[in-house]
């Protein structure tokens, strides 16, 4: 327990610590967080398949392929619902306020902040999933691409905030609530299996859907919004690699 709680502690201190490198490089290049959230990208991406996905397979038996395709799909319904409710990253981050920015402005920012915590509680959820597994190596692996893939949105958080007038320490507090949305969810997925071990096929490819849909209609469409495709797919490609190298070393 005390290793599932430090873990759901830096998942969520992933985005505070994207907060504070927004605060100290409030100019931050396109280029350098689409690197960055390329290479999440493809830490999650091998994580959801290798960590998630495969085991789903293996502990679900006589039925495994047809509960993990199912935990699958209804991962992705789950986040395509929340996205149609609350929009994410790429359809408010394009719509940044400049200064002197009104109070509809304000409620753009705040929508965007909202979406960032609704959106990180199926993530938190699927960090404490990979525990059921049973292996700690592979649930700390999936754990660290979510968490890189919350450093950049920490950054994003600060910039659109302190532009429309919100003060500093309000702005980390709401970098800090986004935050610990993700420690909450990473409990609740963590006792959910622990409780009954019959939903773990389900909830593990549940977690995998919701990652896969996290990188393929919100991480990689962000990387390549900026004239980045091609250092953003190699940062993808080594991600994958530096997960799946991690895992076979780590057994």
């Amino acid at each position: 327990m005390k290793i599932v709680l430090l873990t759901a502690l830096g998942v969520g201190g992933a985005t505070v610590a994207g907060a504070a490198i927004g605060f100290a490089f409030k100019k931050i290049s396109h280029r350098f967080s689409d690197i960055v959230l390329a290479f999440a990208a493809g830490v999650m991406l091998a994580a959801a398949v290798l960590g998630l996905i495969i085991p789903s397979v293996e502990y679900g038996g006589k039925f495994g392929i047809a509960v993990t395709v199912a935990g699958i799909f209804a991962g992705a319904l789950c986040l395509n619902l929340v996205d149609r409710l609350v929009p994410h990253l790429h359809r408010l981050v394009g719509a940044e306020p400049q200064e002197h920015s009104s109070n509809r402005s304000i409620s753009k920012v705040l929508l965007f902040v909202t979406a960032i915590a609704i959106h990180n509680l199926p993530e938190g959820i699927a960090a404490g999933v990979g525990f059921g597994s049973g292996s700690t190596s592979e649930a700390l692996l999936i754990a660290g691409g979510i968490a890189l893939q919350n450093i950049p949105e920490g950054m994003v958080i600060i910039g659109p905030m302190l532009s429309v007038g919100v003060k500093p320490g309000k702005t980390f507090l709401c970098a800090l609530a986004t935050g610990l949305v993700e420690v909450v969810g990473t409990l609740i997925g963590y006792f959910a299996v622990s409780i009954s071990s019959a939903i773990l096929p389900f909830a593990l490819a549940f977690a995998g859907g919701t990652m896969l849909y996290v990188i393929s209609d919100e991480m990689i469409p962000e990387t390549h919004a900026h004239g980045s495709e091609r250092g953003a797919t190699y940062a993808l490609l080594v991600g994958f690699c530096v997960m799946l190298v991690s895992d076979v070393l780590l057994g």
